[in-house]
Parts: structure tokens; C-alpha cells; sequence
């Protein structure tokens, strides 16, 4: 099997570039990931964060693409740090990789960028790369993260409807809205 840094293709966006995650990155994404704030808002990082957790992370991430590409969300080609927060986009049929036609975005952005565009950024560039050329894309957030939602909104994504999902960090059912953006 290739390595992520084969198969996942950088991709500029605005005041950023998506680029395949690298061993170097453990060090912040244990550091943004093992802050409680980042971790609540999603469905698999635990708080606390355990031992080797990381590490195993961007092990995937390097070397499972087909089942996830997950990408850097990486400002230092216009002065800013290399790992701001991650994004990733997994084929939401088994086996699917290029020509599939559905996957699931998600992401999460370290405190310090709340509420700068980065996110927005982030999705718009993975959306009109279409890595994987998808028919449709689709998100879901927690009902308590309304800045995530508009997120979405502002990229063209539509509400579908109400659902929940487990967070391990809260240990329980959130309540999330879950929206597409279809693309052909």
C-alpha cells in the first residue's frame, strides 16, 4: 500500500494549505487534541487524551488513506504555523476511495483560530478540490456548536436533519445536525 503522502494531495486554499499529516505534527495535534474545549466538540478524541493515542493517529493518517484522507490544516506558506488544526474526508462506503460517492468531512481547529475563518477556509478548499470525487458530502455537528453549523451553511452545505452521535469525551449521546453538500 502507497503512504498518504502518495495518495493525499495537497490542496491551497485561502491563507492555507491542506497537506497530508506527518510525524512531526504529534507534538501539536497532542496539544490541541488534549485541550477539553477541541475534544467536546468531537466524536472520537478522548479527554483526557491517553498515552500513544496521538501517535497512533498520525500512524493511521500516513498510512490508511483509503479508509480516511486527513490533512494538516498548515498556514506556514504565508507566515502562520504549520498545524492550525486537521480535516479529514472518509468514504462513507466501504471500499470506496476515488469516484465514491459519498464521504463524511469532518474537522476541528485549535482554539487560538476559533472564530478566523480557518475552518470556512479549510472546507471550502477541500470541497472544490473534491479529492475523491464524491456525488455528495456529508457533516454532522453537535447541536452545541453553532459556529461549526455555519461553518457548513457558508460552504453550501444544507440541512437534512436531527440525529446524535456518541462523543467520548463527554462519554454520552450529543445531539447533532447533519448536512450535505452535493457536488455533481
Amino acid at each position: 500500500m502507497e503512504d498518504a503522502l502518495t495518495l493525499i494531495p495537497e490542496i491551497a486554499g485561502e491563507g492555507l494549505v491542506l497537506r497530508p499529516l506527518r510525524r512531526s505534527d504529534a507534538g501539536l495535534i497532542e496539544l490541541y487534541g488534549s485541550d477539553e474545549r477541541v475534544a467536546r466538540m468531537t466524536t472520537r478524541i478522548p479527554h483526557p487524551l491517553p498515552p500513544g493515542m496521538t501517535e497512533d493517529f498520525v500512524t493511521r493518517a500516513m498510512t490508511s488513506p483509503d479508509t480516511e484522507m486527513i490533512w494538516a490544516m498548515d498556514a506556514s506558506s504565508v507566515g502562520g504555523p504549520e498545524l492550525q488544526g486537521v480535516i479529514s474526508l472518509a468514504p462513507m462506503e466501504p471500499g470506496a476511495t476515488a469516484g465514491g460517492s459519498q464521504s463524511e468531512i469532518g474537522y476541528w481547529v485549535a482554539p487560538a483560530w476559533w472564530n478566523t475563518g480557518l475552518a470556512s477556509a479549510a472546507v471550502q478548499a477541500l470541497i472544490a478540490a473534491n479529492p475523491l470525487g464524491n456525488a455528495a458530502i456529508f457533516a454532522s455537528v453537535f447541536q452545541d456548536n453553532p459556529a461549526s453549523a455555519r461553518v457548513l451553511t457558508n460552504a453550501g452545505f444544507a440541512y437534512v436533519g436531527d440525529a446524535e452521535s456518541f462523543s467520548v469525551a463527554r462519554n454520552a449521546k450529543v445531539a447533532t445536525w447533519t448536512y450535505v453538500r452535493k457536488l455533481n
